[in-house]
Parts: C-alpha cells; structure tokens; sequence
C-alpha cells in the first residue's frame, strides 16, 4: 500500500480549499493501491487555512501563529496510518512543510524554495517509509 497526500488525489485540502490533483497519483488511488492522507487536516487545521511554512524548526503560518504542534500532532497520525496498513512507501506533494520530501518553503512567504523536508516526509522516513514527491513518478512506477 502507498501513502498519498490527499491533495494529489484531487481532495480540496490545500491551505487554500484546492488541490493538486496529479492523474498518476489518482490512478494509485482508483487501483486501491493507495490511501490519501492529509497531515495538516490530520492534526487539526481547518481548511481552508492559513498557509505555513517551516521556520528555524517552527512551523509558523503567515499571522505568525506557532502551528508546529498540528503539524507535529498530523505527522504521527498519518504514520499510524502508514503503518495500520504497511505502506513502504509514501508520495507526497513537494513543497509543503507536511509532506515536503526534496524542497520546502524558507518561512519568508515569499515563494523562495529551499532544500529541505517537511515534518511527515521527515517522520516517515525516520521511520522506514521511503518518501518521493509526485515529480519523481514516472510511467514505470505506475
């Protein structure tokens, strides 16, 4: 079983109500060889939201508010997850300070790119689940 963030299966769980809805990835779905998860959902943000973005190891949205305990809280719930079901791997969309797995945003708010990972792409693979971002799908993997 793959972990998908539910924002690459065409759920509306962006910070902003939409989603980034990638056909690669609702294949995966439809197959039932996936199961979308939304972290930031997971651990008690509404949504639409605030965005955020991970600053000096904080997760701050953009009124400055201290988030880092929903995405800590989302983190560890989407890992039970991975794990109630045996998920080995996880897709999950790039730049995100959840599911970041090569890049995140540099807590500036001003769409300036930095290489890191989010708080559940970090967990997961702490914890043995390879991570991948939805650019790093290509037409063998499904």
């Amino acid at each position: 079983m793959i972990l998908i963030s539910a924002c690459l299966c065409g759920c509306n769980c962006k910070y902003n109500g939409k989603n980034n809805l990638n056909e690669k990835c609702l294949k995966i779905l439809k197959e039932k060889r996936g199961i979308p998860v939304c972290p930031e959902q997971l651990g008690g943000l509404k949504t639409p939201r605030v965005p955020s973005e991970i600053k000096e190891e904080k997760v701050i949205n953009k009124d400055l508010e201290d988030v880092t305990k929903n995405f800590v809280n989302g983190a560890k719930e989407a890992l039970k997850l991975a794990k109630l079901v045996d998920c080995k791997i996880a897709i999950l969309k790039d730049g995100s300070p959840s599911c970041g797995s090569d890049y995140i945003y540099d807590g500036s708010f001003t769409g300036k790119k930095i290489k890191g990972k989010g708080i559940t792409a970090n967990l997961l693979e702490e914890n043995g689940i390879k991570v991948i971002s939805e650019n790093e799908l290509d037409v063998n993997f499904v």
